[in-house]
C-alpha cells in the first residue's frame, strides 16, 4: 500500500466513495494565509475552501504557517500537502459518510526558519485573506517586536505581515486583507484588531500605516463549530487506509455537522468568494446567537465533562456517552443549568433543541474525540466557556448551579499534579499518568501541596485574577467543592458521580 501524494491521484480517481482533486488545482494561485496546521482548521475552514475549488468558485489555495515546535512538516512535504478528511455522522437516524482528499493547502512554512517566505507572501496581491486558529491563548497582548525573526506572538506575526504588505503596495487601499480568526473567544476579530493596533503603537510604526490598518483591513468576528478529533488511533487509521487503498499520515476524521459563522455584511461576502458553496458557512451582521449556543452548550459541556470523563476512565466522548451515569450528568447539566442561563436572550425551545442536537453529536459512534485533547488549556476554557453561565445562573436563581459546581470540582481534581518533569506536570488516574497541558499547571501544583482541601479551595476561589471576582466569599460554593474533592479522594470519581446524581435527582 503506497503513500498518498500527487502522483497517486490518477490511480484513485475511480475509487468509489472517494473524492479526488483534479490536476488543475495544483496550478491555482495562493490566496489565503493561514496561521495553524492543526486538524481543526484543516477539517473546517480548509474543507470549505477545498469544496469551493472543486466547484470552480474560489480557485485559490492556502499557505499555512506553523509556529509551534511540536510535530514536524515532513508528512506535508512527503504528501504534497494532500490529506484525507473522513467525515462520519448520523442525521435523522441515517449514517452519513464522506471521504475527501483535500488539496486546499499549497505549502506549509515553519515560522522559525522560513519567516522570510511568510513576509514574501505579503507582496503577493492575490493573498487577500488571513485565517487563524491559535487556541484561546493565542490572541493575547504580549510585548513583541515585529522585527524579530519571527515575532513571538501570533498578533505580532500578523502585524509584521500587514506592515510588509503596506510597504510593498505603498499603502494602497485596494491591498488590505480580510482577517478571520477562529479562536473561540468572544469578539475574536475585534480583540485581535485591538491587539494589533496596540502593538503597532508600541513598535512606533507610522500613523499612516495604523490608519491603513483601520480603514482598509477587515477583522471579522467568527464562530466555528465542528468536532474534528484529528488523526484516529492506529487501529482505526489502519481500517480507513485499507478502505481507501493508501497510507495517509495526515488523515483526519470529522463529524458531518459543520458551521462557520462570520460577522459581516455584503461587502465581506464579496471579499470571501468561497461563501455560498456550503450551507454550513454563514455571513450575517450578528452571529451572537450562534456563538452563545455553541460556546455555552457544546463547549461548556465539553469543558465541564472533560476532567470528569477522564477521571472516570472514559478515553473518548462516545465512550463516556455510552455510560448512563455520565450521559445523565451531561444531559441535566445542559438542559437544567446551562440552557436557562445563557447570558444572551435565547428562546428556551431553541436552547433545549440545540442541547439535544449536541447530545446526539456527542453520541456519534464514528467520532473518537479524546477527552485529553479537550482538556488542553483547561483553565482558559473554564474561564471563557463556563464562568459567564455560572454567574448568570447565580444571578437568576440566587443559588449555585450544582451540576456546574460538580464539573468545576472535577476540573480542580484533574489539575492535581503528582509528578513534575521539567516544565511538564502529570496527574494520575486509573493507574496511568496523564499530561496536564495548561498554563496554570504550576499554580495548581503549588496549591495542591496545602494540607487542607478546604483551605486550598478557598485560596483558589479567592484568586480574582483567575475568576474575575473573589468566589471564596460564597461559603456554599467552597463547601460543595471541598466535599466533592474529599469524596473523589476517598471513594473515587465515578462513585462520587453516582452518589451525586442520586442526591440531586431525588432531592
Amino acid at each position: 500500500m503506497g503513500h498518498l501524494f500527487r502522483e497517486t491521484l490518477r490511480q484513485l480517481r475511480n475509487q468509489p466513495g472517494l473524492t479526488v482533486p483534479d490536476d488543475a488545482v495544483f496550478h491555482l494561485p495562493e490566496k489565503v494565509l493561514q496561521f495553524g496546521t492543526g486538524a481543526f482548521l484543516r477539517g473546517l475552514a480548509d474543507y470549505f475552501i477545498d469544496k469551493a475549488n472543486r466547484n470552480g468558485v474560489f480557485n485559490g489555495r492556502i499557505v499555512v504557517v506553523k509556529s509551534t515546535d511540536d510535530g514536524d512538516l515532513k508528512a506535508f512535504d512527503r504528501q504534497d500537502n494532500l490529506y484525507t478528511i473522513c467525515t462520519r455522522g448520523i442525521k435523522n437516524g441515517e449514517a452519513q459518510e464522506e471521504n475527501i482528499i483535500s488539496s486546499a493547502i499549497s505549502r506549509v512554512l515553519y515560522a522559525k526558519t522560513q519567516w522570510s517566505l511568510v513576509l514574501d507572501l505579503a507582496k503577493n496581491p492575490a493573498v487577500s485573506i488571513v485565517i487563524s486558529n491559535t487556541t484561546e491563548i493565542g490572541i493575547q497582548l504580549v510585548q513583541d517586536d515585529i522585527y524579530q525573526w519571527p515575532p513571538v506572538s501570533f498578533p505580532g506575526k500578523l502585524l509584521a505581515f500587514l506592515y510588509a504588505r503596506y510597504m510593498a503596495f505603498g499603502g494602497n487601499p485596494d491591498f488590505g486583507v480580510t482577517i478571520i480568526p477562529t479562536e473561540l473567544i468572544t469578539d475574536n476579530g475585534k480583540k485581535l484588531e485591538a491587539i494589533v493596533l496596540e502593538l503597532a503603537h508600541r513598535n512606533g510604526l507610522e500613523p499612516a500605516f495604523i490608519d491603513w490598518i483601520e480603514k482598509h483591513n477587515a477583522f471579522c468576528n467568527s464562530l466555528v463549530d465542528r468536532i474534528v478529533p484529528g488523526k484516529p488511533d492506529p487501529a482505526r487509521l489502519k481500517n480507513f487506509e485499507e478502505e481507501l487503498g493508501y497510507q495517509d499520515d495526515l488523515l483526519i476524521t470529522a463529524e458531518s455537522y459543520r458551521l462557520w459563522a462570520i460577522e459581516g455584511d455584503e461587502r465581506i461576502r464579496q471579499k470571501l468568494p468561497f461563501f455560498g458553496v456550503d450551507p454550513g458557512m454563514i455571513i450575517e451582521p450578528d452571529i451572537e446567537l450562534y456563538r452563545e449556543l455553541k460556546l455555552r452548550l457544546l463547549n461548556g459541556a465539553h469543558t465541564l465533562g472533560g476532567g470528569l470523563a477522564h477521571l472516570c476512565g472514559f478515553p473518548t466522548v462516545v465512550e463516556a456517552m455510552e455510560n448512563p451515569f455520565f450521559a445523565s450528568y451531561l444531559a441535566h447539566l445542559m438542559e437544567a443549568e446551562i440552557a436557562p442561563a445563557i447570558p444572551y436572550p435565547v428562546e428556551k425551545l431553541v436552547a433545549v433543541n440545540f442541547s439535544r442536537q449536541v447530545l446526539e453529536r456527542f453520541r456519534n459512534p464514528h467520532i473518537q474525540h479524546k477527552w485529553l485533547n479537550i482538556t488542553q488549556n483547561y483553565s482558559a476554557k473554564i474561564v471563557s466557556r463556563v464562568m459567564p453561565t455560572f454567574f448568570e445562573f447565580e444571578k437568576i436563581h440566587g443559588t449555585v448551579p450544582e451540576y456546574m459546581v460538580f464539573g468545576f470540582a472535577t476540573y480542580l481534581y484533574y489539575m492535581k499534579a503528582v509528578r513534575k518533569d521539567g516544565d511538564q506536570y502529570f496527574g494520575f488516574s486509573n493507574g496511568k499518568h496523564y499530561p496536564i497541558q495548561d498554563q496554570k499547571a504550576q499554580y495548581f501544583y503549588q496549591k495542591w501541596q496545602l494540607a487542607s482541601i478546604t483551605d486550598m479551595v478557598r485560596i483558589i476561589l479567592k484568586e480574582q485574577s483567575l475568576w474575575g471576582k473573589d468566589l471564596s466569599r460564597n461559603h456554599v460554593l467552597v463547601s460543595q467543592i471541598s466535599a466533592h474533592l474529599e469524596s473523589f479522594k476517598q471513594i473515587g470519581t465515578f462513585e462520587t458521580l453516582q452518589n451525586f446524581l442520586k442526591k440531586v435527582e431525588y432531592a
